[in-house]
């Protein structure tokens, strides 16, 4: 299990929900969004829970689902939110992709 991962060391943000569509979508969106807003350069995808790779190794989730995804994938730092939309939790995860700094696991 990971806590953390190192800004340099991410190249794809994994947002997961439960069936693959519709409000997790809209995170995805956002996400991209505000990644481009502060300027770095990381690939967002998204994936259903059930289909997340093994090798994923920053995953953004609805808290209700951040055990599955721990037991998943259980080397990727986890970062979960209460809101689809301007989450802090998301806004923390831009901030420390844009400093250089660790994104730290959120459960």
């Amino acid at each position: 299990m990971a806590n953390s991962i190192a800004a340099r060391d991410v190249a794809r943000i994994t947002v997961a929900c439960e069936a693959g569509m519709g409000s997790s979508l809209m995170c995805v969106n956002a996400l991209r969004k505000k990644l481009k807003l502060a300027e770095v350069e990381v690939d967002v995808v998204h994936s259903a829970v059930r289909a997340l790779p093994p090798d994923a190794t920053l995953v953004v989730v609805h808290r209700g689902l951040a055990a599955t995804v721990r037991a998943r994938v259980p080397g990727a730092v986890v970062v979960s939110f209460s809101h689809f939309l301007n989450d802090p939790a998301l806004d923390a995860v831009v901030q420390a992709l844009a400093t250089g700094a660790d994104v730290n696991e959120v459960l």
